[in-house]
């Protein structure tokens, strides 16, 4: 039987590294970026997966959960016997106190970080309603959802926001009579592409930057392929959604 699992944010990062990891001949496997990872393709390939990468601004939510809900529906659902949504895709705002923010950079930001999550999750829980496959909505969050940050309110309210919906869907499929397993997870902090902007940022607008620069002065991050796998672990654990809100250092 095979395994469906589609990913936001697969083309870099955390994202393309859960969808190599993911790569087996049971695994039809559905990346939603901006661009295509390159390498995908080949490795697919070589591990007897499907592979589909669909090129979507998340920014436009709306657009990428009609898309996903077209395509759950054209689909034969005895052939999946696990279906899973990782919504793992976000972006930092410009690091500045909220007086210096442009408009436009935060509404981005909470659009790829909260509103494509609540649209994707909400096709996804209505389109696999009544498929007999074990289901799982897995939202990559962030400590920072959980800790306050100066200079980061669009970044911290978006993952806020994620561990809160995911309570609240977690309440919804637990009255269900085949309910999908729903958690919001933080990853740990991870050698990626916004840790880059963190230790770049101004530090007269940015307090926080000296912290970063330690943690990875001090080899504190995580690679990407180590918390790819501390996070499928995480997934794949038999008590996965018991806790709406986790953290794999837990």
């Amino acid at each position: 039987m095979t395994h469906l699992t589609i990913i936001t944010g697969a083309s870099r990062g955390l994202g393309a590294a859960l969808a190599v990891q993911l790569l087996n001949p049971q695994a039809h496997l559905i990346c939603l970026s901006r661009s295509s990872n390159k390498r995908l393709p080949a490795l697919a390939t070589q591990a007897g997966a499907t592979l589909e990468q669909w090129s979507v601004d998340l920014a436009d939510g709306a657009a990428a959960a009609q898309r996903l809900a077209q395509w759950l529906a054209a689909q034969d659902a005895t052939h999946f016997s696990q279906a899973t949504l990782i919504n793992n895709a976000g972006v930092i705002s410009a690091l500045v106190p909220l007086r210096a923010a442009e408009p436009t950079d935060l509404a981005r930001a909470l659009r790829v970080g909260l509103e494509a999550p609540l649209q994707l999750s909400a096709v996804f829980l209505a389109g696999t309603r009544q498929w007999t496959a074990q289901r799982k909505l897995l939202n990559i969050s962030s400590g920072l959802g959980r800790r306050a940050m100066a200079s980061s309110s669009a970044y911290c309210a978006a993952k806020a926001g994620m561990d809160h919906f995911t309570r609240c869907v977690a309440l919804e499929e637990a009255s269900q009579p085949h309910g999908a397993k729903v958690c919001s997870l933080a990853p740990g902090v991870i050698d990626t592409s916004m840790q880059d902007q963190l230790r770049a940022a101004d530090p007269s607008q940015f307090p926080d930057r000296a912290t970063f620069e330690g943690l990875h002065a001090q080899g504190q991050l995580s690679s990407v392929a180590d918390a790819a796998r501390q996070v499928l672990a995480y997934l794949n654990r038999a008590d996965f959604g018991s806790e709406p809100v986790g953290d794999v250092r837990s």
